[in-house]
């Protein structure tokens, strides 16, 4: 019996990639799990493909238990639906992790509105459109995992990705306030910033220049989101978590790391003479971290 015995899980975007990996570690541990994916291309168009049935038919030739589903989770009633899929089919939902997600990347001055809406839709409003669903049945049952994939390009910053790291920082900013709204019911909801080459981060690795990991390295993820999915897991909440290489991190919430104060306030000028002696020592570095094996 796996750490997730019993346990029903949603994994949204779980086709492809580091999500089909998700769901796979969460079945191989024992969680019954609904496969949702629209299969449509990295920019969100459809295709006609069905990559949730293919990971349905590898979970229940390895003993396990799956349903596939296809609607989309930018669309309010579709989320409803995946949430829905859980319940008809297995009778709760305890884990919803937040994967499925899209890129446009254009530099903003050539990024258009609909690049921008896309992302957006698919990424943040998802998010929320799939808790905002799963949450109640969460909180009825008294038990939830929620698990929320975020990006350093939203956390730190990445150039070309406007609507993604929008998206992205916008996603931690929700596990936050979802970590304090629900976590009196005994729902968790975390963040996870993976890791790994897939098509969704190939253009990063052609346009560094740098060689593409293995395609197994994305597996490295899994065990961590199997672990915030399990009972173990209940006094992590509101926390942002990655993964580098073969370790697993931990993010620091965004805080006030200087200050300069002043008797009745500032004129620009003041501020101007104090800036950088008081607050200029401190200025952040933006952009995304590349683990060593892209840096050498």
């Amino acid at each position: 019996m796996g750490s997730l015995a019993g346990r029903v899980a949603v994994v949204t975007g779980s086709g492809r990639g580091i999500g089909r990996e998700f769901a796979l570690c969460l079945a191989s541990e024992g969680a019954k799990v609904v496969i949702n994916d629209v299969g449509a291309t990295l920019d969100g168009v459809a295709t006609g493909e069905t990559p949730a049935a293919s990971v349905v038919a590898e979970i229940v030739a390895a003993g396990g238990e799956a349903v596939a589903n296809g609607d989309s989770v930018a669309d309010f009633e579709g989320a409803r639906r995946i949430v829905e899929t859980a319940i008809e089919r297995f009778g709760r939902i305890d884990i919803l992790v937040n994967n499925a997600g899209i890129v446009r990347d254009k530099t903003l001055l050539k990024m258009d509105e609909s690049d921008y809406d896309s992302v957006i839709a698919v990424h943040q409003k998802g998010t929320f459109n799939t808790t905002r669903h799963a949450a109640e049945y969460m909180k009825a049952q008294e038990y939830g995992r929620i698990i929320n994939i975020t990006s350093s390009a939203g956390l730190r910053g990445n150039f070309g990705q406007t609507n993604y790291g929008a998206a992205k920082a916008a996603i931690m900013g929700m596990t936050f306030v979802w970590s304090m709204e629900l976590g009196r019911y005994g729902i968790t909801v975390n963040a996870v910033a993976p890791a790994g080459a897939t098509r969704m981060t190939a253009a990063l690795y052609e346009k560094s220049g740098k060689e593409v990991p293995p395609e197994e390295e994305a597996a490295l993820n899994a065990p961590l989101i199997a672990y915030l999915a399990s009972e173990r897991a209940a006094h992590v909440n509101g926390q942002i978590l990655g993964r580098t290489e073969y370790a697993y991190t931990l993010f620091q919430h965004p805080k006030q790391i200087g200050w300069m104060w002043r008797e009745g306030g500032w004129t620009p000028d003041q501020i101007a003479d104090s800036f950088d002696k008081c607050l200029g020592q401190h200025l952040q570095t933006v952009g995304m971290v590349m683990p060593k094996s892209m840096s050498k």
